[in-house]
C-alpha cells in the first residue's frame, strides 16, 4: 500500500472576490450543486465554507496527481466535498481513479484562511 498526502491553504477573501466578481459563474465551475447548497446554508460564514472546499479540492488533486498521469481528466466538480451525518467531511470522486482505496480529509477555517489536508491510500 502507498500513502500520499496533499495540503492546501487559501485566503477566504480571494474566494469571496472570485465568487462575487463572476456573478456565480465561479461557483458553477468549481462546486457541485450539493456543495453550493451546503455553503449557502451557512449564511454569513458561507465564504469560509466555500474556501475550505476549494482548499480541499486542491489538496485531493495534489494527493492523487501521481495516479492520474494523463490517464484521467478530472475537473473541479469531479471532486466533491460533503459532510456525513456527524458533520465530518468526506470526499466523493465522481470518477473512479484506479488504485484509490481510501481518502481521509481534514478541513478547517478561521476568519482569514481555510486549510485542508488529505491522505490517500492506494
Amino acid at each position: 500500500m502507498h500513502i500520499k498526502t496533499g495540503t492546501d491553504i487559501i485566503e477566504i477573501d480571494r474566494i469571496r472576490e472570485s465568487i462575487e466578481s463572476t456573478d456565480g459563474k465561479f461557483c458553477e465551475r468549481v462546486y457541485t450543486k450539493k456543495e453550493i447548497e451546503y455553503c449557502e446554508s451557512k449564511k454569513t460564514q458561507k465564504y469560509q465554507h466555500y474556501a475550505a472546499r476549494f482548499a480541499a479540492k486542491e489538496a485531493v488533486f495534489k494527493a492523487i496527481s501521481e495516479l492520474l498521469q494523463n490517464k484521467y481528466q478530472i475537473n473541479w466538480q469531479d471532486i466533491e466535498i460533503l459532510n456525513d451525518e456527524n458533520g465530518r467531511p468526506y470526499v466523493n470522486l465522481s470518477k473512479e481513479i484506479k488504485g484509490v482505496e481510501t481518502i481521509d480529509i481534514s478541513i478547517s477555517h478561521c476568519k482569514s484562511y481555510a486549510i485542508a489536508t488529505v491522505i490517500v491510500c492506494y
